[in-house]
């Protein structure tokens, strides 16, 4: 048989080869050449009748002189000017004109102490009011703090920039919770892991880069959707990071991020006090360990005074944890938050914590099952300023899985869901695949927990059990690529994190239609294009690689990419689909399999337990079923399997007809760009429908009943022959 390389390079050629015939024959006159460096804050030229009715405000007056309130002034200042060509004058004093005001409410109140927002402004929100002071018309941007009245601003030119109308504005948003951050797995010698977008920001050589322009163009695109915090390094981290020396390097990092009010914060290794700081020892409740800490947060805090706190991963996949020597995350975490209290720091403890040497020969072994049996007996023993960090299910950010029934069993501990941005299992950035509606799923889902509505959304975020903090983290990895992901059409999913962690009630439509406005433009067409493009893009890819969450069947044991279905079994990483010749699917019951639904508040479990009642597109993460199962839409599995596969890779190549239809309506460089990522994607969709449909055909032996994979399957093998 042809392997999947061979097949791979074929699909490669020709897809080259149309990029080149593309490049030659088609002469449609470029629009301006963009690069995707500016992402959604493109600020582009509104029309003269557009732009008219936002030139009411000559003046900018800035209330109080921050560095944040700073960016603030010249960000709008700057947004204006691109947006509509003129300059604002800009003062602190009261306003001689119609104007737009900025500063916290404690400043306005001197200013017009009769204005008073309609509710409490919380933390990072911010209030956007037309109002008249001194006579005059007046468009404020309040908040409590600053980094709000920053927020703010960013907004009220979102809504300039879509054209939204803001004559009578009174608009007053909250975030939803406290911790919304991301974290980069930047590795100090420059490389990413699973990162697709170029080499580091932040690193180069062993060092913190000379030139860090780009980490604070990073820290603006981060304020711009409400980012207040961002880990720099690997959770894999290396001990260095701690040294006194290097910890004045990280301070540089921190310097530009401050004017956009992010918060900085490191990765740390948990046996640092033992392999730089000369003890015996990383026991978490020996003194000296804790004196340690101590000393080390008080060193870092002295260089970054607005140091966010610290990311721990441990005891996971290799990494020395607190089990070294018979103690817990609890035991681990508190060391450390301890240290960090009285600077106000938080501890965020990664929850991925499982055993990647388990038995498959043991049908009752459950990676699915780790992070529960680990962490729900230590419910209570965090201290109050350690989240636990959890991934939004239960393995490893495959295409589809269900809710991890540890944000249901964890009621006094603070928690934070952690998403992945970057598209580790999901095509690289090398494929389309718009992650928000996915996560909305996950934020949506009611755990039920006593019997009442208790979404996962509520659950990070304080609402359920009014633990203290809580909120969002989402794995970016933004790298020195122009467009900083690799692929323009992925900011999308960096935007939508930001977007959700600010207010995750918002739907997937708006928040892609907002991103595409203010990435490509107001153009209808366009607009209507890349909306449905990037709506679809998820079940599209799910079908062509991942069928009934079965998980995405590629090489986990390699580049977590090309598929691989066989590499998920016979080995300990607990990624198993269980596939036989009889049948497919992880038996997770209670009744009969690894009791992992069990794990579940009883509703939830009801729902999940049941073969009638488990929602098809999650029935092989739950259940080991025999092919010819039927399911709800009268398909057997089988059949659905090649379908999926079939139907996902007629729906990548209907990408490309789709993008050709905006030719002329976006600039020529990002046209091309695009239309080559569609092609190869088009092209890998094949490899994986053909690769996974082969695979199960001779598996089950169980024939296409439309004809295709047995006649494909016998082609490929006298082509190899």
């Amino acid at each position: 048989m042809m392997t999947t390389h061979c097949v791979r390079t074929i699909f490669r050629c020709l897809l080259l080869g149309a990029a080149v015939f593309l490049c030659a024959t088609s002469f449609t006159p470029p629009l301006s050449a963009e690069t995707g460096a500016e992402a959604w804050l493109r600020y582009s030229r509104l029309d003269r009748q557009t732009a008219a009715a936002y030139e009411q405000f000559p003046e900018a007056v800035v209330l109080g002189d921050s560095s944040v309130l700073k960016s603030a002034q010249l960000e709008l200042v700057h947004g204006v000017a691109q947006m509509t060509g003129k300059t604002l004058r800009v003062s602190n004093i009261l306003p001689d004109a119609n104007a737009l005001v900025l500063g916290t409410l404690t400043e306005l109140r001197v200013l017009a102490p009769e204005l008073r927002p309609p509710e409490k402004i919380k933390n990072d929100g911010y209030w956007l009011k037309m109002t008249n002071i001194h006579n005059h018309q007046c468009l404020i941007v309040t908040a409590v703090t600053d980094r709000g009245v920053l927020y703010g601003v960013f907004e009220l030119l979102s809504k300039i920039a879509r054209g939204e109308n803001i004559t009578s504005i009174d608009e007053l948003q909250q975030p939803f919770a406290p911790i919304r951050w991301v974290n980069q797995w930047d590795n100090l010698d420059g490389r990413i892991e699973r990162g697709y977008g170029g080499r580091s920001i932040f690193f180069a050589d062993g060092k913190v880069r000379s030139d860090l322009s780009r980490a604070g163009q990073y820290a603006r695109l981060l304020a711009s959707i409400g980012i207040n915090g961002c880990t720099i390094n690997n959770v894999n981290a290396a001990p260095g990071v701690l040294e006194d020396s290097f910890i004045a390097q990280v301070s540089r990092i921190a310097d530009v991020f401050r004017p956009w009010g992010v918060r900085l914060s490191i990765s740390v290794d948990l046996s640092s006090p033992k392999v730089i700081g000369g003890l015996d020892t990383f026991d978490p409740l020996d003194p000296r360990v804790a004196e340690w800490w101590r000393k080390k947060v008080d060193e870092i805090y002295r260089k970054i005074p607005d140091f966010g706190g610290v990311v721990v991963k441990a005891d996971s996949e290799g990494r020395l944890g607190p089990s070294t020597y018979g103690r817990t995350p609890a035991d681990a975490a508190n060391v450390i938050a301890r240290a960090l209290k009285p600077h106000g720091g938080v501890v965020l403890y990664r929850a991925f914590v499982y055993n990647h040497h388990l038995d498959w020969h043991n049908l009752k072994n459950d990676r699915a099952k780790a992070a529960y049996d680990n962490f729900r007996p230590l419910d209570g023993d965090f201290d109050d300023n350690v989240i636990v960090q959890i991934k939004n299910g239960p393995i490893d950010f495959q295409v589809r899985e269900p809710a991890s029934p540890l944000f249901a069993g964890l009621r006094r501990t603070n928690e934070a869901i952690e998403l992945q941005i970057t598209q580790e299992y999901t095509g690289q950035q090398r494929q389309l695949c718009f992650l928000v509606p996915m996560w909305k799923e996950v934020l949506d889902f009611d755990m039920r927990v006593d019997g009442n509505a208790t979404p996962v959304k509520d659950l990070v975020a304080r609402r359920v059990f009014h633990r203290p903090v809580g909120g969002f983290v989402g794995v970016a990895n933004v790298g020195l690529d122009a467009n900083w992901l690799g692929s323009p059409l992925a900011m999308a999913n960096l935007f939508g994190f930001g977007r959700l962690a600010w207010n995750p009630n918002l739907k997937a439509e708006n928040i892609i239609d907002e991103w595409t406005r203010l990435t490509f433009g107001t153009d209808p067409l366009v607009v209507k294009t890349i909306s449905e493009m990037q709506l679809s893009s998820w079940h599209v890819y799910e079908s062509y690689t991942g069928p009934l969450g079965a998980g995405t069947l590629t090489n986990i044991l390699g580049n977590h990419y090309d598929p691989g279905p066989e590499s998920s079994e016979d080995n300990g990483w607990g990624q198993w689909h269980r596939a036989d010749h009889q049948g497919i699917g992880m038996d997770r019951t209670v009744a009969t399999g690894t009791g992992f639904i069990g794990q579940y508040p009883p509703e939830v479990q009801v729902f999940y337990e049941s073969l009638t009642r488990c929602p098809d597109n999650l029935l092989l993460f739950f259940h080991h079923v025999p092919y010819t199962y039927v399911l709800r839409s009268g398909k057997t599995v089988i059949q659905h399997i090649y379908d999926s596969h079939y139907d996902g890779a007629e729906a990548a190549r209907d990408f490309i007809t789709q993008w050709k239809a905006v030719e002329g309506h976006i600039d020529d460089e990002r046209y091309r760009d695009i239309l080559s990522r569609f092609q190869y994607q088009a092209g890998e969709a094949v490899v994986w429908r053909d690769t996974i449909c082969n695979w199960i055909y001779h598996l089950s032996g169980i024939p296409d009943n439309k004809g295709r994979v047995a006649f494909q399957a016998q082609a490929v093998s006298d082509q190899h022959n």
